[in-house]
């Protein structure tokens, strides 16, 4: 059985849709068509349903990739694993949300990129989870991190860590709500107190701060939290958590932000914590593959440092 048969017949399965499969494998739609269908000549029984978007595999198929899918992975690492061996410098393209993808991955990444004379060259891009794992569906990166979890067997998703969500403002408005003045540099929860028993009311003449009109964060925590819906609409939308931080500073309103991106500000008192529930709401992010390239090394190294990193992000 030629293996180029059954390399696209892995990949179509993995994808889901012959025109998936055909970006991925640098093929035109008719050219996987015509293989797939000269495979089942071969095996003498139909391999995938036709459908109005994509294809379903049959028992049989299913079956055939189950076996097959494992041994062509393996090819494909020991040819990669050659590669790796002439020292050629490969490229990772690495895609997730900017802020996290800045703070977190990009830095963790960059000390493997010259390690030992093994490295690899990086090219990272910021997308939404929707935008990354479509890149990385089509083969436009390697690595995608995102807060949704794949579906399907093209992707496979490890959970990478998980991120707590904090209610914050600048100091002033702790003041205008009429509680206690927060302590600098404790990260006080002066407001505590209040919200107890007034619970999200209390918050309803403090501006907001989000990336979204929809409220993406705050929306989050006050159905987590308060159980109930935010009264207010944005007052400052900006596209990116950094300055979101910098505008709740600035004194324009509250926000909802990871701690990693806020634990430097609210050290230094130039926000305060309004309120720290028992249970914070927290945000999983996934580290994602196209099934079976973690077979290529550079793939593997990268995955398994930014899975070590991520303990310590955590």
């Amino acid at each position: 059985m030629d293996l180029a048969l059954l390399r696209t017949f892995v990949t179509v399965h993995r994808a889901g849709s012959f025109t998936r499969a055909a970006a991925l494998l640098g093929l035109s739609q008719p050219a996987v068509t015509s293989q797939i269908r000269t495979l089942e000549r071969q095996l003498g029984r139909p391999l995938f349903l036709r459908q109005a978007r994509g294809v379903t595999p049959t028992t049989i198929g299913d079956e055939l990739a189950h076996k097959a899918a494992p041994h062509l992975d393996a090819l494909v690492e020991i040819t990669e694993a050659g590669l790796d061996d002439e020292s050629s410098l490969r490229t990772l393209h690495l895609v997730g949300p900017p802020e996290f993808t800045a703070e977190r991955a990009l830095p963790a990444l960059t000390t493997l990129t010259g390690e030992d004379g093994q490295g690899f060259a990086l090219r990272a891009s910021f997308g939404n989870a929707e935008e990354a794992l479509e890149g990385l569906a089509a083969g436009h990166h390697d690595l995608a991190i995102s807060t949704a979890r794949p579906r399907g067997a093209l992707l496979t998703a490890t959970a990478l860590c998980d991120e707590e969500h904090v209610l914050v403002a600048a100091p002033r408005w702790v003041e205008l709500l009429g509680a206690e003045r927060p302590v600098r540099h404790k990260g006080a929860r002066s407001t505590d107190g209040l919200l107890m028993a007034k619970g999200a009311h209390a918050l309803e003449s403090v501006p907001v701060v989000e990336v979204h009109e929809s409220l993406p964060f705050v929306s989050r925590y006050w159905a987590s939290v308060f159980d109930s819906c935010p009264a207010v609409p944005g007052t400052v939308i900006v596209p990116d958590l950094r300055a979101v931080l910098a505008c709740a500073a600035a004194g324009a309103g509250l926000a909802v932000l990871p701690r990693y991106l806020c634990a430097d500000a609210l050290r230094r008192g130039d926000v305060v914590a309004l309120h720290e529930p028992p249970v914070p709401p927290l945000r999983t992010y996934f580290l994602s593959v196209r099934t079976g390239t973690l077979a290529m090394p550079h793939i593997a190294r990268a995955h398994e440092w930014l899975l070590r990193a991520a303990g310590d992000w955590c």
